[in-house]
């Protein structure tokens, strides 16, 4: 059999439709519950299959996609889904990942959206074809595809980004040679664009002065190149690429790690002093530019612990400026090879953690074993966060509270903030 009559029943946590046959599962891209399609059947993985669609013949949950690119870009799963079925899709994530643990939370809150258009990063890959004629391709990579979706149009970016993309297109083609590839990064800090170009080989003289000319033009804050992961070569720098956090700027490192965007900060830090409380002593693990270190020092003493040197300089830079030296201790430290011991806990009245994509397994452990008494976990992997939301719960912490934030607007990403609190002496 190559094709099948299907209906759709959910969505994946990748953002497929999900629809049965004869008892398998089958994922389609781009379907919505209730899609009534006609599939051309695919390939297996592990215990499902995968589907094309043929044809749409009577329409489920969906709208009308915001983008034109919407279907051919990877870098949207979910434009198609209507607001109700988009949000319990999500929700659906989140209730899988803590059912799959055995977590039960007191309280989940409904999914708190964030609007479109305030994406402030984006890594964009460029191609110069071979004709010279032709223009540069600028975009993000088609689904599961290394080929480039020329970017004319993004609802997820904020405008300031989107209007980068025509004239870069120009500066790559002084840059790059026929059928030469390259990136770009750029990310929309509080003082103007800061934008980052990775190279095939160091530029010469005359592409280094369209780089300033070009940095110039659009008034970015910082342009910088770098060639195969090397550190990057500032080529112009106008002003200070800096972000702020509470009432406190912060000197970007080049790549360091930001959230989704402006929102998107004020919305879990929000969440995040709500949940602290009124403690004294926070330990911010994994705190990377301070994100949620300033808004805390304004009412509490901090101490900073970051792996990264690059951000943890530039929040410690960004804490003596402030004058917050006496609030704001900092400590370098690789929390998955050396996580802070229960000992080392003690002093503290609360934990706010905030680990990558892989969690924090070794650091979750060594607070299941502590007698802190409110920890805060903010996820951006509903997975990892249940396996560690496990540990903290079978180490006697309750999860009292999860709040998901759509900090990834048509993504199969969610974000997530939680409180755990011991229970019992």
């Amino acid at each position: 059999m190559t094709e099948a009559l299907l209906t759709i029943e959910s969505v994946g946590v990748r953002g497929d439709g999900i629809a049965h046959l004869t008892g398998e599962r089958v994922f389609v891209p781009f379907t919505a519950p209730g899609d009534e399609v006609r599939v051309r059947l695919g390939a297996r993985r592990g215990d499902a299959r995968d589907g094309a669609v043929l044809a749409i013949l009577s329409e489920g949950a969906r709208t009308r996609p915001r983008c034109a690119h919407f279907g051919t870009c990877g870098g949207c799963a979910l434009q198609h889904l209507a607001e109700e079925a988009y949000a319990e899709a999500k929700m659906a994530w989140l209730a899988a990942a803590l059912r799959q643990q055995g977590v039960t939370p007191a309280t989940i809150h409904p999914l708190r959206r964030l609007a479109p258009g305030t994406r402030r990063r984006a890594r964009w890959a460029l191609h110069r074809p071979r004709l010279a004629a032709a223009p540069v391709e600028i975009g993000f990579h088609a689904r599961a595809s290394h080929r480039i979706v020329d970017l004319r149009e993004c609802a997820v970016l904020h405008p300031v980004l989107a209007a980068l993309v025509a004239p870069l297109r120009s500066l790559a083609a002084a840059l790059l040679a026929p059928d030469g590839s390259g990136a770009a990064t750029a990310t929309l800090a509080d003082t103007g664009v800061d934008l980052v170009l990775d190279l095939a080989a160091p530029p010469q003289l005359a592409a280094l002065e369209a780089m300033a000319a070009f940095a110039h033009a659009q008034d970015l804050a910082r342009l910088a190149w770098r060639v195969r992961g090397e550190p990057a070569t500032p080529a112009a720098q106008r002003r200070p690429a800096r972000v702020s956090f509470g009432d406190v700027a912060v000197d970007l490192p080049y790549d360091g790690f930001l959230q989704a965007s402006a929102e998107a900060d004020r919305t879990i830090a929000a969440c995040v002093l709500e949940l602290i409380g009124a403690a004294g002593r926070v330990a911010d693990l994994y705190a990377g530019l301070g994100t949620f270190t300033f808004p805390l020092a304004a009412r509490a003493a901090v101490h900073a612990v970051e792996g990264d040197a690059a951000a943890l300089a530039a929040l410690r830079a960004a804490a003596d400026r402030a004058a917050l030296s006496g609030r704001v201790t900092c400590e370098r430290r690789d929390l998955e090879a050396r996580p802070l011991a229960p000992g080392e806990l003690a002093p503290f009245d609360a934990v706010l953690f905030d680990p990558p994509r892989g969690g924090a397994a070794a650091q979750s452990r060594a607070l299941a074993a502590s007698r802190v008494p409110r920890i805060v976990a903010v996820s951006c992997n509903q997975a990892t966060f249940a396996r560690d939301a496990r540990t903290l719960c079978d180490g006697g912490y309750c999860l009292t509270a999860v709040q998901p934030i759509d900090s990834f607007i048509w993504s199969s990403h969610l974000e997530l903030v939680a409180l755990f609190e011991r229970t019992g002496s």
